[in-house]
């Protein structure tokens, strides 16, 4: 069913682009005295905004201002080209109707029986035709696609230079990113680890001057230290992960968080382990705030793919109002960023909160 709506889909948007095509003609017409203004321009802007909808391309990426009436008359000619295609698919459509009626009903089609040659014939000239004809749609929609993207994208130069730019942001984001890191765990370290196993140490000392009873509280000071330290070492990188996989990993983190966590993780095979150890971290990091900030009942985490993406989705039914400003939040986006994927975070007053990274993976 899939292909079948896709077929459709692109088969309205050829035909709205030769509709839009003879508005455009009409538009540049009537518009031509007056290009230099600002309504004129304007007008523009919003014609060539439809078209990127129409062709499921992001106007962010686009020079709209700079290029709309350049585009739209350079449009035309592929518009009126999707035109005639839809045009022909509809004659073939009509053609076989009728003649499938006259068929069915006994009688001839211009004077033609329907013979066992016949059928063949027919049924192999209008399988060639129909593929001729999807085929001249499926190209005139990527022409279109193209013709937007050379004329209102940047140039080769501009897109250097833009990305450029992303893998220096990129770059320093990771150094804050693992600066940040550092000093958390340095925290973590001294304020709790490390007073931990000063009062051991005392109670420890304590019990060789005589007092034995406060053994038992040492070894439940061992204990809990020693947990700390396992933690401590799993956020700095789980070793579970290599050995596991991610599934297991987060089950791991659902078993260790304070709030109930529902894990789904439906991957066939086994991604990147850059992008394995990045997806670990955003729902490790998303468990910890809602448990600690967002005062959640419950938190579900799904881990799938959607084509080349690896999609981490983490809502919790807590409080909301996060920002991505935090620390923790700031560090998961620039950890994505890295690796040329996309974070969202959508925290509302009141809740939910739902992060959802997009990771690149093939």
């Amino acid at each position: 069913m899939r292909p079948v709506a896709e077929g459709l889909r692109l088969l309205a948007a050829v035909s709205l682009g030769a509709a839009t095509a003879l508005g455009d003609v009409l538009f540049l017409v009537v518009a031509l005295p007056f290009l230099g203004t600002p309504n004129t321009r304007a007008a523009a802007r919003r014609l060539v905004l439809l078209e990127t909808r129409r062709l499921r391309l992001d106007p962010a990426e686009f020079d709209v201002s700079g290029q709309a009436t350049r585009y739209l008359a350079l449009r035309v000619p592929a518009g009126l080209l999707g035109g005639l295609v839809v045009g022909l698919l509809l004659i073939g459509v009509v053609t076989v109707g009728r003649l499938a009626w006259a068929w069915a009903s006994g009688d001839t089609f211009d004077g033609i029986a329907p013979t066992w040659s016949i059928l063949l014939y027919f049924t192999l000239a209008g399988i060639l035709l129909l593929f001729l004809n999807l085929s001249g749609l499926v190209g005139v929609y990527s022409l279109e696609r193209r013709l937007a993207q050379r004329v209102l994208g940047p140039n080769p130069t501009e897109r250097l230079e833009r990305r450029i730019v992303e893998l220096a942001e990129s770059r320093a984001g990771i150094v804050a990113a693992v600066d940040s890191e550092r000093r958390r765990i340095e925290r973590d370290l001294h304020d709790g680890l490390q007073q931990r196993l000063v009062a051991l140490s005392m109670l420890i000392g304590r019990s060789r001057r005589g007092r034995p009873e406060l053994l038992d509280q040492a070894h439940e000071e061992a204990q809990q230290a020693l947990a700390e330290l396992r933690e401590v070492a799993w956020r700095v990188y789980p070793s579970g992960l290599d050995s596991l996989g991610l599934g297991e990993a987060l089950a791991g983190v659902a078993e260790r968080s304070s709030v109930p966590v529902k894990v789904s993780c439906e991957l066939a095979a086994r991604p990147p382990m850059g992008v394995e150890t990045a997806a670990y971290f955003v729902v490790c990091e998303a468990v910890t705030n809602a448990a600690k900030h967002a005062g959640a009942t419950l938190i579900t985490v799904d881990v799938h793919r959607e084509g080349t993406m690896i999609v981490v989705r983490v809502e919790d039914d807590g409080r909301g109002g996060a920002t991505a400003s935090g620390s923790g939040l700031s560090g998961l986006a620039r950890r994505v960023a890295a690796l040329d994927g996309r974070f969202q975070l959508v925290s509302p007053a009141g809740g939910p909160t739902t992060i959802v990274a997009e990771l690149p993976c093939g």
